[in-house]
């Protein structure tokens, strides 16, 4: 069963997807990042410029099938036919089609009103589905 877990408090969803998925890859893990496509455009180009001396090696869907394959990041606005399943960050506003073939999902909640009240709707969906959510309050650490 997919491990689900809420990162709250994120002051900014692109920022801090950035520190995420360049921790993720350091550690290995391949990533697929879902949300809106203008969502997605701006962490496209958020992570060619975060760190001046950090790249984190991602490809867009419209990318050529073999560099899809070899990246440990892709940003898809639908996950269903990812080639890897290892981790879900999820941006977007409504639970993703396909979460649960990914062994671990990460939603990103902001401080925003109704970032959050959409963020209840997911997390009641999945604990409505058996679902041990887990939560991670970012006020009190942020990933390195």
């Amino acid at each position: 069963m997919t491990e689900v877990a809420f990162h709250f408090n994120a002051p900014d969803k692109i920022s801090y997807a950035c520190r995420l998925l360049r921790k993720a890859t350091r550690q290995g893990a391949r990533v697929v990042v879902t949300g809106a496509a203008d969502m997605l455009q701006q962490l496209d180009a958020a992570l060619w410029s975060f760190s001046a001396t950090d790249f984190v090696a991602h490809s867009l869907a419209t990318d050529d099938a073999t560099v899809l394959a070899a990246s440990p990041v892709l940003l898809l606005e639908s996950v269903l036919e990812a080639p890897h399943q290892q981790v879900l960050l999820q941006l977007g506003d409504a639970v993703p089609a396909g979460f649960e073939r990914f062994e671990r999902l990460i939603e990103v909640v902001t401080l925003d009103e109704d970032d959050r009240a959409l963020a209840r709707q997911r997390w009641k969906h999945y604990a409505s589905r058996g679902y041990a959510v887990q939560r991670k309050d970012l006020e009190l650490k942020e990933p390195s």
